[in-house]
């Protein structure tokens, strides 16, 4: 007889119990000053999930939440893990019409809300064409009393539930992709799946129990789990939760936690190093933090190095699980604008876009990705699911240079990629040389129709405080960096880039500002394109 647990090797409910008898009393979670001890985590997850079983819910139920990061959505979280649930953790920024569309999507058992999102969870309800049981999620997790399960769309009933022990392959998170290039859809990870990229993830950018891990990153993103907080559990250290990113209240809680790591992208880092607090304050415990979303500018590099911050820097997708390519520290000087090579577990590619054939050496050409941290399809989303995995990869749609060492840089979204003139130009290129611009705080490039030219570019720059610019200006600087083809037709000068949490840039938002008349504002117009080109 094998002695192998029933449960599975990879499954995510093993931690706290595991946890729960070699560091009982060390604090798990620190939820704005309210601390959880690893003991309680468990005691309260193991609860919770004898409560769901008892109610009548089995294994792949879905339970879906509105709710800011919470120390009791971490409870939820393992509950479901030991359970067998699937957590739908929905974004409480959405408004109620995307809401109810994902909710009629995931179509989950159970929704508990936050009492803070009350309001918003019953508008979006309204729009439903079924009600869904739901409950509170607040300070002592759901109510002792859990309702029965909603029977979904061709499920079995109460009387058919699955009963079992939880296995690797089992559903553990529903994550919703940020919509940037049309309708969420929700992607499917597995106990694997987490396991799988939480190990690449230790390999690189390791966490002992005596971490101290500042979690800003939203919980209805992937990043809210699996960089960082899910490691810091594994390993037995301390998790301080932050609701929202308020750059001073980060810059306090860095220097009275005494914060040793932290995640955040390039935006982040940039408000934190711009606040007038930044200077002063104590970031010595601050050892190493991590970059996500995109590289890091370089002057922003070193105003993180020069305050003794290791940085690495890195690239995944909510497919991957995340964590596909990564840059560490110790190379982030030299390789600024790459990021990195695959992480141990993970296995890429390079292909041509058009005939997909594989690309061997230095090659231009569309990421793909395979490996145990791959997730399993979108939900409920066959035809996609087939799209996106195809000839046994993850077909990223990111555009990607790998150079003759085996470093990557990524380009663009081959999605916003424009031809101009017949020649394609990547936004992310020229906004990499428009950031180097010492006025520019911000800035994205979107492509948009043009009679003579096919398409032409955009420039949306927001300022670093302080600096005035024109758009002769800044176009006289790009000049000497970029070709003609690839300067920007218009400069239009915005207060602010709008942006999902995981900080892609939400580039539908800024073609309809331009189609909703910013084209016709003459002042900052410029008319020379078809001479340069």
């Amino acid at each position: 007889m094998s002695d192998l647990p029933a449960d599975g090797l990879h499954t995510l409910g093993r931690w706290t119990r595991d946890r729960a008898r070699t560091t009982p009393e060390r604090v798990a979670v620190d939820d704005r000053g309210v601390t959880l001890r690893y003991r309680d985590l468990d005691d309260r997850a193991g609860d919770l999930a004898s409560a769901f079983r008892a109610a009548g819910y089995g294994v792949g139920d879905r339970i879906a939440t509105i709710t800011g990061n919470s120390s009791d959505q971490v409870v939820l979280f393992f509950a479901c893990a030991q359970a067998g649930l699937v957590l739908v953790p929905l974004s409480w920024r959405l408004a109620p019409r995307e809401l109810a569309a994902q909710l009629q999507l995931a179509d989950p058992a159970l929704l508990l809300v936050e009492d803070e999102f009350q309001t918003l969870a019953t508008d979006a309800q309204s729009r439903l064409t079924e009600p869904l049981p739901s409950t509170l999620l607040g300070m002592r997790g759901v109510e002792l009393v859990v309702p029965a399960p909603r029977r979904g769309r061709d499920e079995p009933s109460s009387m058919e539930r699955v009963h079992r022990a939880v296995r690797d392959d089992d559903a553990l998170l529903i994550v919703f992709t940020s919509g940037t290039l049309g309708p969420a859809k929700g992607v499917v990870l597995t106990h694997a799946n987490c396991f799988w990229t939480n190990l690449s993830l230790s390999r690189i950018t390791e966490i002992t129990s005596r971490d101290v891990v500042l979690s800003v990153m939203p919980q209805y993103h992937v990043g809210g789990w699996n960089i960082q907080p899910l490691l810091a559990w594994w390993m037995g250290a301390t998790v301080v939760l932050e609701r929202t990113f308020d750059p001073g209240r980060v810059l306090h809680l860095i220097a009275d936690r005494r914060i040793t790591t932290m995640m955040g992208v390039p935006a982040n880092y940039l408000f934190l190093a711009q606040h007038p607090d930044f200077a002063a304050t104590d970031l010595s415990s601050l050892k190493h933090a991590v970059v996500g979303g995109a590289p890091m500018p370089a002057p922003l590099l070193r105003t993180w190095h020069a305050r003794g911050v290791a940085l690495t820097q890195g690239y995944g997708l909510t497919e991957a699980s995340p964590n596909v390519l990564c840059l560490p520290d110790d190379e982030a000087r030299s390789m600024v604008g790459y990021a990195g090579k695959p992480y141990p577990h993970v296995e890429v590619a390079v292909a041509d876009p058009v005939t997909e054939e594989l690309l061997e050496g230095a090659a231009t050409g569309e990421l793909l990705v395979r490996g145990p941290g791959v997730f399993s399809g979108y939900f409920r989303a066959t035809e996609e699911t087939a799209r996106t995995l195809r000839g046994g990869w993850l077909h990223t749609g990111d555009l990607v240079r790998r150079d003759e060492h085996g470093y990557f840089a990524v380009i663009d979204r081959l999605s916003d990629i424009f031809i101009s003139g017949g020649e394609s130009v990547a936004p992310a290129e020229v906004e990499t040389v428009l950031v180097e611009h010492p006025a520019v705080a911000e800035v994205a490039v979107i492509g948009v129709p043009h009679e003579r030219w096919g398409e032409v570019g955009v420039a949306f720059i927001v300022l670093a405080p302080g600096f005035s610019a024109e758009e002769a200006g800044i176009l006289a600087y790009a000049r000497t960096q970029l070709a003609a083809f690839k300067l920007p037709a218009f400069v239009r000068f915005v207060s602010d880039i709008p942006r999902s949490m995981g900080n892609k840039v939400l580039r539908r938002q800024l073609l309809e500002r331009w189609q909703h008349g910013l084209q016709h504002d003459p002042e900052h117009s410029r008319q020379q394109k078809g001479s340069e080109q």
